[in-house]
C-alpha cells in the first residue's frame, strides 16, 4: 500500500447497532425478572415457616371444585381455633391414615340438620348459602349405611365438617368420624401453593 492511499472504514448501514447495546438492556431485564421470582419465593419460605408451619397435599377428591387431589396447601396452624366456614387439615388416625381435608360446617354448641331432598344444610335453624358444593346432594345412607348423621348437636370443643364434593366425602356424617375434636385439626388452609394453575388465596 502506497504512503498516499488511504483505508476507508464502511459506514455502518441502517439498523446495525454495537452488540452491546442490545445485551446490556436485555440482561438488565433478566436480571430483574430474577430477582423478582426470587423475592417471592422468599416471602413464601418465610410464611411456611413462621405463619403456618406446614405444608401438606390434598389426598381424594372430597373437596372438589375448590381443591383437587396433590394440590399442595399452605395451613395456618399457630394460634388457631376453627370458625365456621373455613377449610381445615385434620388427622384421625382411626378414621383414615392420611390427613383429611374439609369445611367447617358448625363448631361447639351449634345443632347441624341436613335435608337431602331440600339440598340444604341448617345450622342453628339457619340455612347455609353454599355455592362452593360441587353438585346436589344425594343421601349418602344409601350407598354407606354409616354414612347416617343428619341431625346433631355438636359438642364444645368439636367441629362438625364436610367436603364440598358431599356425594363423594367421608366426613362427619360418617359414624366413623362424627363430630372432630378440635385437637385433631392441624390448621386452616390459607392458600393453594401448586400446581401453578391452581394457586389460589382460599377464604
Amino acid at each position: 500500500m502506497n504512503d498516499d492511499e488511504t483505508m476507508t472504514v464502511p459506514e455502518k448501514g441502517p439498523g446495525q447497532e454495537e452488540p452491546n447495546d442490545e445485551k446490556e438492556p436485555s440482561f438488565k431485564l433478566d436480571l430483574y425478572f430474577w430477582m423478582q421470582a426470587l423475592a417471592v419465593a422468599l416471602v413464601l419460605l418465610i410464611l411456611t415457616f413462621t405463619l403456618a408451619g406446614r405444608v401438606i397435599k390434598v389426598v381424594g377428591s372430597s373437596m372438589v371444585p375448590t381443591l383437587h387431589e396433590n394440590d399442595l396447601m399452605l395451613l395456618q396452624s399457630i394460634g388457631y381455633t376453627p370458625k365456621q366456614g373455613d377449610i381445615v387439615v385434620l388427622r384421625k388416625a382411626s378414621f383414615m391414615a392420611e390427613p383429611v381435608v374439609k369445611r367447617v360446617i358448625a363448631t361447639g354448641g351449634q345443632h347441624v340438620s341436613i335435608d337431602y331432598t331440600a339440598n340444604t344444610v341448617t345450622v342453628d335453624g339457619v340455612v347455609l348459602d353454599e355455592p362452593y358444593i360441587l353438585e346436589y346432594m344425594t343421601d349418602p345412607y344409601l350407598r354407606n349405611h354409616n354414612m347416617s348423621i343428619s341431625d346433631i348437636d355438636v359438642p364444645e370443643g368439636s367441629i362438625f365438617v364436610m367436603g364440598d364434593n358431599r356425594n363423594n366425602s367421608s366426613d362427619s356424617r360418617d359414624e366413623n368420624l362424627g363430630t372432630v375434636d378440635t385437637r385433631y385439626v392441624l390448621g386452616r388452609v390459607l392458600c393453594v401453593l401448586l400446581p401453578f394453575q391452581h394457586f389460589s388465596i382460599i377464604k
